[in-house]
């Protein structure tokens, strides 16, 4: 059975959490949210196009499920930055213990589960639709390994619409990114983050430069929740164009397969020789 102490702080988080829902019911979500099955292959379809199809339903799904999760993560972490500008430092510590720490962590670690996603499903999927222009001397080669954009290229840069994709793609969980988040991702896998809200890590650091060692002594002050909705919402932005871009891309693949299946030539796409 709880004691005093614990009923009194269920009560107090409970009230927090009431306050940061009249904020959130009351504040537009902003941002865009991404849609779904938004293309047309024909039907019926060969079966050489069933694993693009399979892989388009699952990868734009999932891709519109992250990006729309960023921005709901955004709107929530803005309603509790407003709860938080009403409560001192003890209050604030309990708030981000109990609500902010995971929900922060999570969101400011998705544009680089985004990007990568975004890498995964663009070279399978260019992969894939290369048998239009292929034909015959298509190969099942493909890379075994965690994606990057410049591991795709080979199978991507035939495709028209694919240049314009990565540049809408590469500022995502880009150095600015990085560098103003305090390289979160990084450090909090490897090392010792940032905290959220109240708290110093970092008080004391270890550089080698030129062969010298020398400590730093100072600290690495909280992100606050401010920062981190006005991080994430320019990296929000970057996720919108790039899935417009995706979609652009999907539907000069599709085009080819309706090309090929129709009788004609695709005029585009094919793995780049070399």
């Amino acid at each position: 059975m709880a004691d005093q102490f614990s009923r009194d702080r269920s009560a107090k988080l409970v009230t927090f959490y009431e306050a940061y829902r009249t904020v959130l019911d009351a504040t537009p979500v902003g941002g865009k949210f991404m849609s779904y099955r938004w293309w047309t292959l024909p039907n019926p379809l060969n079966a050489t196009w069933m694993a693009y199809s399979q892989m388009l339903d699952e990868y734009a799904t999932e891709l519109a499920n992250i990006i729309n999760d960023l921005t709901n993560h955004v709107h929530r972490l803005r309603a509790w930055d407003a709860v938080l500008a009403e409560l001192n430092d003890a209050d604030k510590h309990e708030l981000s213990h109990e609500f902010i720490d995971t929900l922060g962590t999570v969101a400011l670690g998705q544009p680089y589960a985004i990007k990568s996603r975004f890498a995964f499903a663009v070279g399978h999927l260019c992969h894939q639709a290369n048998q239009a222009a292929d034909g015959r001397d298509w190969k099942d080669e493909f890379p075994d390994n965690n994606l990057y954009l410049n591991d795709i290229e080979p199978f991507a840069s035939q495709w028209k619409k694919y240049r314009a994709f990565k540049l809408k793609l590469e500022p995502l969980a880009g150095k600015k990114f990085k560098q103003a988040s305090d390289d979160f991702r990084n450090a909090y896998n490897h090392g010792f983050s940032s905290r959220f809200v109240v708290g110093m890590t970092a008080t004391i650091k270890r550089e080698v430069i030129g062969g010298r060692v020398r400590y730093l002594f100072g600290g690495t002050d909280p992100l606050t929740t401010t920062e981190v909705v006005d991080l994430l919402a320019i990296e929000c932005e970057h996720c919108y164009r790039a899935f417009e871009a995706f979609r652009a891309l999907v539907a000069e693949q599709i085009a080819a397969i309706v090309a090929v299946e129709g009788g004609g030539k695709a005029v585009s796409g094919g793995r780049a020789a070399g």
